[in-house]
């Protein structure tokens, strides 16, 4: 059985790697772009479109509000990444705003960045791939048509891109990643040179459809309202900002330099790329409408049901470029992959920041550990299985799904500039050289800003996107809050109760005799080297316990156990309801209560197989006691194994899988013993 699971994995997953190659799966700058921006990269590809579809409701004439609110995220991104530049800088360890938030604020704080993280972090993927679905749809019907089993194949698929490593994966996300930049700029340059150059006229395919307003004439609060809504929506375009600062320790040295300098150039071609897609949707007429099949009209007529309302980039592009070109369909393709891949920014960040918390004591310690490819496996899988559950509970449907965004993002961005704050704060305090001062306070200015401006977008989000699905996201934080303290209270509490003790305890102290007693079913080899190995232990009392359940079967044991003369006293316990296990437990409790400084040693002869299916065969008793005598105080339990001829196949079998190399080993080599360098 584990030979067959094992083929299939090593082909999936590839080899395993050594402990001591971690430092060749480290990023240079070049594959850390693609591998921790792509998120917010690719956010261009829907951030546009919520703006337009929020503006929508006031009619067309309130898209001349566009620039502006775009005008405000550029200015909202710029202080953002200026303030984790300082982060990545003072928190090179890879903790990012849950280490800043608990270091600074406490562990309340840091707990409640965390949450918020690792909702966003779900989320993040959901959006990314539900976007990319969509996007993918524009050109093949088809996909559109079942983009909830899409999505989910999609997720799979990431899932086992990112078990193979995050080098490996990073490399392979470059390229699509590049290919998308590429493309958003050509259709910037060809789209700003055909309308400012050539004056020519570029026209969406919804340009001549007519936009029904939902709420006509909008003005004084609900103008403010519907536009502080579109530019929360608008934010969308920062979430995965926070990734870099949480993946410092994945960049190559030096690891804060590399990781600020990538911020920067994250931030610059995340707003170029934005602005620029705002502003050609605006030349070109795009419409947009919350509801498309009844908000949207032609000659005068609702488009129907049937209609498929085209992301923004793609109507765009289609103007640019013109619908059906090679370029619109590159564009449209490497628009859907970077959707896919931008996910990939939340399994980096996910799995780390769950390997951080499990090292807190907040997760699972499975968490903390690395799998076969060094990457955190375990947090990857839980990663995929919350997102395939939210994109099949929302029907992938990003409009829906980015109505949940952002809140988490902004509670972290928040809590993590105000702990800066408290940073710079208390080493200001001590430090007495003047230049280093400046830098601080400096630094510090950089932080109360962006603290101050996040928080002010976090009461614009709750504000505006509470009832419509952002209670969602606040509900998944305080659940994750909930279950990570109850987590830590349980491993404080366990660590409290098995610390040694400075002075001897009972645990430390020689119990006064050992009670051994060995389970007997029948006399046979497992019985025989069972009652030898509890000879061996030396014990103060051994004896032989046996379960009358048949009469005849239990005269014969004692029969058989007087003609061989085995010297140890055989005990016979009755169990007229035929059970095995109730009166093992009854006895030793027994024993327990009349010596209660005595250790009972019960042994259990167990058959060894070699096979799965043998294994439903035998020991299901012995499995049962082991089960009930764990919860019994002063009783050790031990197994004395006796392997069947299976399981010396089982061992060849095993023995035939440590020579096998997985496909492609040889080629690759042989790993490098670093112990020789």
């Amino acid at each position: 059985m584990s030979k067959l699971t094992d083929l299939p994995k090593r082909i999936l997953i590839g080899r395993a790697l050594r402990s001591d190659r971690l430092g060749e799966t480290l990023l240079p700058k070049r594959i850390a772009l693609p591998v921790f921006a792509s998120d917010p990269l690719s956010s261009v590809a829907y951030a546009p479109g919520e703006v337009l579809l929020v503006l929508s409701i006031a009619g067309v004439s309130a898209y001349s509000y566009s620039p502006w609110i775009a005008l405000a995220v550029v200015v909202l991104m710029f202080t953002v990444v200026a303030s984790y530049r300082q982060n990545v800088h003072a928190y090179p360890s890879g903790g990012g705003d849950y280490e800043v938030a608990n270091t600074n604020l406490g562990p309340r704080a840091g707990l409640t960045v965390a949450s918020a993280l690792l909702v966003d972090y779900v989320l993040t993927v959901a959006v990314s791939i539900s976007s990319g679905v969509e996007n993918l749809g524009s050109a093949i019907p088809f996909v559109i048509e079942n983009k909830v089993l899409f999505a989910v194949l999609i997720i799979v698929l990431l899932t086992l891109m990112n078990l193979r490593g995050v080098r490996e994966s990073g490399k392979l996300f470059a390229i699509p990643t590049y290919v998308f930049v590429a493309a958003v700029f050509a259709m910037i340059a060809w789209g700003a040179y055909r309308g400012l150059v050539l004056d020519e006229t570029m026209k969406a395919p919804t340009a001549d459809f007519e936009l029904k307003a939902e709420e006509a004439g909008l003005a004084g609060f609900a103008l403010v309202f519907l536009l502080l809504r579109a530019f929360s929506s608008g934010c969308a375009a920062l979430t995965g900002v926070e990734a870099i600062s949480n993946g410092v320790p994945a960049f190559r040295r030096p690891k804060s330099k590399n990781a600020a300098t990538t911020l920067a150039l994250m931030g610059v071609l995340a707003v170029t790329m934005f602005c620029g897609i705002i502003g050609l949707a605006m030349a070109s007429d795009v419409r947009m409408a919350e509801k498309p099949a009844q908000e949207l009209l032609e000659n005068g007529a609702p488009v129907g049901g049937d209609y498929v309302q085209d992301p923004v980039i793609s109507q765009v592009a289609a103007a640019v470029f013109g619908d059906g070109t090679f370029f619109f369909v590159l564009l449209a393709a490497a628009t859907a992959l970077v959707l896919f891949l931008a996910a990939n920014t939340a399994y980096n960040g996910f799995p780390l920041l769950g390997s951080i918390l499990a090292q807190d004591r907040y997760l699972p310690r499975q968490l903390h550990t690395r799998g076969d490819r060094l990457a955190f496996s375990n947090g990857i899988v839980a990663l995929a299985g919350a997102a395939i559950l939210l994109v099949w509970v929302y029907g992938a449907d990003s409009t829906k799904l980015i109505q949940l965004y952002i809140v988490g993002v902004f509670v972290s961005f928040t809590l993590s500039q105000t702990g800066m704050v408290r940073h710079w704060n208390r080493h200001l305090r001590t430090e007495k050289n003047p230049a280093r001062r400046r830098r601080m306070i400096r630094s510090r200015a950089i932080n109360a800003f962006g603290a101050f401006f996040t928080g002010l977008v976090l009461v614009v989000v709750l504000a505006t996107k509470f009832t419509h699905g952002a209670w969602v996201a606040l509900l998944g934080m305080v659940f994750f809050y909930a279950v990570m303290s109850a987590i830590r209270r349980h491993y404080d509490r366990v660590a409290a109760e098995i610390a040694a003790a400075e002075e001897p305890s009972d645990d430390s102290v020689r119990p006064s005799r050992v009670h051994a007693v060995v389970l007997v079913s029948k006399v046979h080899r497992p019985t025989l080297r069972a009652l030898a190995y509890a000879k061996l232990m030396r014990v103060d009392k051994l004896e032989a316990v046996s379960i009358n359940v048949d009469p005849q079967e239990t005269r014969a044991l004692r029969e058989d156990w007087e003609r061989r003369g085995i010297n140890v006293p055989l005990k016979i316990l009755d169990s007229p309801y035929r059970e095995i296990t109730r009166p093992v437990i009854e006895y030793v409790k027994g024993l327990r209560r009349e010596s209660p400084r005595d250790v009972v040693s019960v042994f259990i002869p167990e058959y060894v197989v070699g096979h799965w299916y043998e294994h439903l065969l035998h020991n299901q008793s012995a499995l049962r006691l082991k089960g009930r005598l764990l919860f019994t105080p002063g009783v050790m339990v031990t197994s004395v194994p006796y392997q069947l001829v299976s399981s010396e196949a089982a061992r060849e079998r095993a023995r035939k899988r440590q020579d096998w190399n997985a496909p492609g080993s040889v080629r690759r080599g042989p790993v490098e013993d670093s112990s020789r360098k």
